[in-house]
């Protein structure tokens, strides 16, 4: 399987700061692969220095083969990069910016697939309206419009629905399953971790500027089976050490991984005889977010291997 992008042993510090540790990963071409981490863990930094904003202090990036230090031109000219923020010229309609954009390539006369980028991300109505005159979410859905102009195999969004509404947000997946199927090369971050579990096949988690987990979504699952117990305790009463040592917390919420259902009364009883009081008690399927709080809540964070 071809490589679309190989990321290999990357470094970089800002002043004091180590935002990345020795990253390593590849990207198989045609994958929909998630990337996946708190703030601050490395994400962004690490597609600035994909995309060229940022040069590494050490290490080699490359997309389809060409360094983006050495061959910046043509490993940028088959990336296409929505960024976090949003960025946009505000002299010109929706339109217009797109076919500035285009011409960043050497693109002209593509409006048929302008209109085409327009009409899935529910754009037509607006081609001919200011940039200025957008809402928040409306100017994402440009930036996702820019990123993809020029056709680039490889594709990064780095946020892509974050304040974007719900309607469009199902609109713009279908539209980028549709590219991926026909052979766009995916890569994701978000803190939406239903999206990246529903659409990446593979998934790298970072943790202070090193992955810490690299695996395929169904076998990261398979790492927290079963169901959990969530509990939301009240009054002066704290979870015993003993209960603690079981479970993950995370904005006041208690979850307790169970192997099965009978597990639950046991559990509830040493509750109780603590004295805790209970807000909220819920049972859920594992998912994702468990994993990720799994492995973040890890003491120390370790380089994984795991190649397409």
């Amino acid at each position: 399987m071809s490589v679309a992008v190989a990321i290999d042993r990357v470094e970089k510090r800002f002043a004091s700061l180590r935002a990345l540790a020795g990253v390593s990963l590849r990207i198989a071409e045609g994958e929909f692969f998630g990337l996946l981490g708190p703030n601050g863990a490395g994400k962004t930094t690490l597609i600035s220095c994909l995309a060229g904003l940022a040069r590494p202090d050490s290490g080699t990036l490359t997309v389809m083969g060409h360094d983006v230090v050495t061959g910046y031109r043509d490993a940028r000219r088959l990336l296409g990069v929505v960024p976090q923020e949003l960025v946009f010229d505000p002299f010109f309609s929706v339109r217009e910016s797109l076919r500035i954009q285009s011409g960043y390539f050497g693109i002209r006369h593509n409006d048929d697939w302008i209109d085409e980028i327009l009409a899935n991300l529910d754009l037509t109505a607006k081609a001919d309206t200011n940039m200025r005159r957008l809402s928040g979410g409306m100017k994402r859905r440009v930036l996702v419009a820019q990123a993809l102009v020029h056709k680039p195999p490889v594709i990064v969004l780095d946020e892509p629905t974050a304040g974007v509404d719900v309607e469009l947000r199902q609109g713009l997946w279908q539209f980028v399953r549709r590219l991926n199927r026909d052979g766009h090369t995916v890569i994701l971050t978000t803190h939406y971790l239903e999206e990246a579990e529903a659409l990446c096949g593979r998934i790298a988690m970072l943790k202070e500027g090193r992955v810490v987990a690299l695996d395929t979504t169904r076998n990261l699952l398979a790492r927290v089976s079963g169901q959990a117990l969530h509990l939301r305790l009240s009054g002066p009463a704290p979870l015993p050490p003993a209960l603690r040592a079981r479970a993950s917390e995370s904005e006041g919420m208690w979850t307790f991984q169970l192997a099965g259902v009978g597990e639950i009364e046991p559990l509830l009883v040493a509750v109780r005889e603590a004295g805790c009081l209970m807000d909220d008690l819920r049972l859920t399927q594992t998912d994702l977010e468990d994993v990720f709080l799994g492995v973040m809540q890890s003491s120390s964070p370790r380089q994984e291997t795991s190649r397409p």
